[in-house]
């Protein structure tokens, strides 16, 4: 009843509430990243979602695209703003997928929506973590985020697939909490440096 009913009208309330809220705060970000990036404050992606079924997610944008003399972008780490850092280290970045949420592309809880690049690499059991709507927060999110090798994520997400209920829902967003209150492994999914080391070991 969780799974298939209750988890959905609870992520539409609970996403439709918090943009509520925090409304006044996107506003404010949305400015200071217009400024900070040219006009340009939304970060927009494919990732695939329950099923592999391709969905866009939408971030605010926390990096510039200034080139190099080759016309080749510069290193993600030269390419953080000031505003996009200060986003990064308090997980305000991840607030607009709240409208993912809303609109059913994805949870509050679930495997985080890796990048499309990652779909061929997975082996059969790893490919079970999109047996559920991928989440802006989850199990392997609070159990180490970065220091995490993504061998060791894949399990976390896979152990999630296989024990979703309210209560680890409950137990992730309690964790969730702590961990941003303490700044404890900011994640980082928009820098693909950690991709191309992972398909390199595949």
């Amino acid at each position: 009843m969780y799974k298939s009913f209750i988890k959905r009208i609870a992520d539409f309330l609970a996403s439709f509430i918090a943009l509520l809220l925090f409304s006044p705060v996107i506003i404010v970000l949305i400015i200071f990243l217009m400024f900070a990036n040219d006009g340009k404050p939304f970060f927009f992606q494919k990732r695939p979602g329950k099923n592999g079924k391709i969905f866009t997610i939408i971030k605010f944008k926390t990096m510039n695209d200034k080139k190099d003399k080759n016309g080749e972008l510069l290193p993600a780490a030269q390419r953080v703003t000031k505003v996009g850092e200060f986003v990064r280290n308090t997980s305000l970045d991840e607030l607009l997928q709240l409208v993912n949420v809303l609109k059913g592309d994805m949870s509050i809880v679930g495997p985080r929506p890796l990048l499309t690049d990652y779909l061929p690499l997975y082996n059969k059991e790893q490919a079970r973590r999109h047996l559920v709507k991928p989440g802006i927060t989850g199990w392997a999110q609070v159990n180490g985020r970065n220091v995490l090798s993504y061998e060791e994520k894949f399990v976390f997400d896979v152990w999630y697939v296989d024990h979703l209920s309210l209560s680890t829902d409950l137990k992730i967003l309690f964790k969730t909490v702590q961990k941003v209150f303490k700044r404890d492994d900011i994640y980082d999914d928009e820098l693909e440096d950690v991709f191309e080391q992972w398909k390199g070991n595949t």
